[in-house]
């Protein structure tokens, strides 16, 4: 696993250790990001369900000015300030072990609000239109953000909300379904 773009192009990431996570791999963050960038000027990005921080780490090597990294996982938390002290970006991220929902609430209580936000959770373990919701309801993403939702390829991701525009859904290699939304108002 390795940063594919950027100023930190070809840098190795490490993998959380185990088998609780599924790394993005770099052949599909490749394929994404040309279609959610490629390249950023600016912004804050969250990497919600972070696992390694690879999705929010190549934000930051694109161009985004900070990201805010969401785990559970201790080895998770762990994997990423290990992957963000060896690139020396540690003035750009914010890294906080919490539950999904807790760390939206303290988000809008910090009025934040994000450029570009990736939702990679366990697969069939959260509810994406709850989640979508949640994240209109405290305001979280600029107009014109863009929302990643990486999931299982059989899971079709439903969003009922008039609030988003489907860019693009795509399943890579038969393992890995992709939604890209924009935000629209």
């Amino acid at each position: 696993m390795r940063v594919v773009a950027g100023i930190h192009k070809g840098r190795q990431l490490k993998a959380v250790p185990g088998k609780s996570t599924r790394p993005t791999t770099d052949k599909v963050k490749e394929a994404v990001f040309q279609v959610m960038g490629p390249f950023f000027d600016g912004g804050i990005c969250l990497d919600l369900f972070a696992g390694s921080g690879s999705l929010g780490i190549e934000a930051i090597s694109r161009g985004m000015n900070r990201c805010i990294f969401i785990d559970k996982h201790p080895k998770a938390i762990q994997t990423i300030k290990e992957n963000v002290r060896s690139l020396k970006i540690d003035e750009s991220i914010e890294v906080f072990r919490a539950d999904a929902y807790r760390a939206l609430k303290a988000a809008a209580k910090r009025e934040l609000t994000f450029k570009l936000i990736f939702l990679d959770p366990p697969y069939g373990k959260v509810d994406y239109e709850e989640l979508l919701n949640e994240i209109v309801n405290h305001q979280l993403i600029e107009t014109n953000g863009i929302i990643y939702c990486e999931h299982d390829p059989a899971e079709t991701i439903s969003f009922s909300l008039e609030s988003f525009r489907l860019v693009k859904q795509v399943n890579y290699s038969g393992t890995i379904g992709v939604t890209i939304l924009e935000h629209i108002n």
